[in-house]
């Protein structure tokens, strides 16, 4: 039995809304029938990413610019990081030929009806699905915490598919949107005290190195803050694909619990740690915020750079997104930060920002950071708390 679409969605099909639609809705049933969808469901919100124009070229821009003639949003969705603060973007060093080319993403996002706050973090800004809900979203991170932590249902969409359920408001009914494909597949004993987000960013890699795409059921850990979630999500995402992950007593899926249980110890995280440090390291970047920064992560920065000063040949980034950073500056913590000589950036990260050959060894908290810094940008990386962080940047 095929892909059953209603009238309404033949109609879109059909093209009676415009071309972008039905080229999203060509998207979403092409990738129903490879799935084996039974029929479309509708989705709540969309997280868009591939907004960085260092990502997207012009390739990418001109597909943008062929969709925004006649699509328009039809639920709520925001974007993924772009390359640069888009406000303040002249004082981080980012040339002045790749801000208007980023712009000119960002303002075809808009015509298109996208809020255009750009952030890997969306469920801390207004994007916040209920648990349950139908979404569609791409940012792997967000993808995670929103299956995991909040328990929304979504797939982790790519560019163009998350574009195409923005226009349309629908996505295909298969993966994790289906109760029978969210159960675990394995249990962790965590052995090991985790005090910190730094110390869950390192627990995500173990795991995410050991289970790979399939999901996890852990526990051993009394407690956790957003801001460890956050970072265990981000990290088990990107070691492992892990889409979706039960941790008994903290998020609030339903599942069985396997009777298969590896334990993961302090030796595993140690293990993990050496791994993300390299020799010999002249650190000339450090950056706090992968994935961005909340309010209260940055009230905590502020205070410990209140009165410092970053030291000569440092650069610092604290990277969030624009509502939180709106925020920061109503605190004063912007203030803080600045005058210390680190930069509070919004819009972008250090993961997809244009920083090959500006840096030589980046400092960060983020084991998702590590990744991407080596990977993308030749960096060699030090992974230490946020605290440290700091301290590296003053002395």
């Amino acid at each position: 039995m095929g892909l059953e679409l209603t009238s309404e969605e033949k109609m879109m099909l059909d093209g009676k809304h415009g071309k972008a639609t039905r080229k999203a809705m060509e998207i979403i049933t092409t990738l129903g029938e490879i799935y084996g969808a039974k029929r479309l469901i509708p989705v709540s919100s969309v997280q868009i990413a591939g907004v960085s124009y260092h990502n997207l070229g012009e390739a990418g821009l001109e597909y943008l610019k062929e969709m925004a003639e006649d699509g328009r949003t039809k639920v709520l969705t925001t974007l993924n990081p772009a390359g640069m603060d888009l406000e303040e973007w002249k004082k981080h060093g980012i040339s002045e030929d790749f801000a208007k080319n980023q712009q000119r993403v960002v303002d075809i996002f808009e015509k298109m009806g996208v809020v255009t706050t750009c952030t890997c973090t969306p469920y801390l800004i207004g994007n916040l699905p209920h648990y349950g809900e139908h979404i569609a979203w791409a940012e792997s991170s967000a993808v995670c915490f929103s299956n995991s932590v909040i328990g929304a249902l979504t797939n982790r969409e790519g560019g163009p598919s998350a574009l195409a359920s923005s226009l349309t408001g629908r996505t295909a009914e298969y993966g994790l949107h289906l109760q029978e494909n969210r159960i675990a597949e394995v249990k962790y004993e965590v052995q090991s005290k985790l005090t910190k987000p730094y110390d869950f960013g390192l627990l995500g890699y173990v795991i995410g190195e050991r289970t790979g795409r399939t999901i996890p059921y852990i526990t051993g850990i009394s407690k956790a803050t957003t801001e460890d979630l956050k970072s265990f999500s981000a990290s088990v995402a990107t070691y492992g694909g892990v889409a979706l992950f039960h941790m008994e007593g903290i998020t609030p899926n339903r599942t069985t619990i396997p009777t298969k249980t590896e334990l993961v110890t302090e030796d595993d995280l140690n293990r993990v740690r050496i791994q993300l440090d390299d020799k010999e390291v002249d650190i000339d970047f450090i950056s706090i915020g992968c994935p961005h920064a909340s309010i209260k992560e940055i009230g905590r920065i502020a205070e410990m750079l209140d009165g410092k000063k970053v030291a000569d040949g440092k650069t610092v980034w604290i990277t969030t997104a624009k509502p939180t950073k709106d925020i920061a500056m109503k605190m004063g913590y912007y203030d803080k930060i600045e005058k210390a000589g680190a930069f509070l950036v919004a819009d972008a990260c250090c993961a997809v920002a244009p920083l090959k050959g500006k840096f030589k060894g980046l400092m960060t908290d983020s084991a998702k950071a590590c990744f991407y810094a080596r990977g993308k940008n030749n960096f060699k990386t030090e992974i230490r708390t946020v605290e440290e962080c700091i301290q590296e940047a003053i002395s």
